[in-house]
């Protein structure tokens, strides 16, 4: 038999954001998107839901942000350093900080903010990102061996990457992992 849904009151929606808040760095766009997906689980299996669910969840992360759980400054900051070391390139970064509910301003502002911390320019900073992504995937100056039957394959990973042509054919061509050291 199956098990009737849960009716969605504020108590529930309150319970279920600190639940995932417990276990996920969250942007404020994020966690109303978690909230919403809950509702909309709730409507299909036709259980009860409050009237004002919107204002609710409005109210609920609005109470989140207010107590400092959910910083979307810091929250960015953070994902672009990660993204950066994993050897995300710029376009990439932005785009996942704006999928994870981040505004312009704030993803500015976070871009900016790694530049000062790594201090450098945002071209050094695309550079040393390719690098660490040829690095981690093994590309060009990083693979073994049939360096030069992959590497096509090689160009294809880094444009995947979001990196310019210029800058991945340099980063490929290499000659060997030590002459990568320099920023070009």
């Amino acid at each position: 038999m199956k098990r009737p849904a849960r009716p969605i009151t504020a108590n529930y929606l309150q319970s279920i954001a600190a639940f995932y808040l417990e276990r996920y760095p969250s942007t404020a766009e994020g966690l109303r998107r978690v909230l919403t997906r809950r509702v909309a689980k709730a409507k299909m299996a036709e259980a009860p839901i409050i009237d004002n669910v919107r204002q609710t969840i409005d109210a609920i992360v609005a109470k989140f942000v207010d107590a400092g759980v959910i910083d979307d400054q810091a929250f960015a900051q953070t994902k672009a350093r990660a993204l950066h070391r994993r050897g995300s390139s710029n376009r990439v970064t932005r785009q996942k900080l704006r999928v994870a509910g981040v505004d312009g301003d704030t993803l500015d502002q976070a871009m900016a903010g790694l530049d000062q911390e790594l201090d450098t320019d945002p071209r050094q900073r695309e550079w040393q990102a390719a690098v660490a992504l040829a690095r981690r995937r093994r590309l060009g100056p990083f693979r073994q061996k049939d360096r030069k039957e992959h590497r096509n394959r090689d160009l294809a990973a880094m444009a995947r990457g979001g990196f310019e042509y210029a800058l991945a054919k340099k980063v490929i061509d290499a000659s060997d992992p030590d002459s990568l050291d320099e920023v070009r």
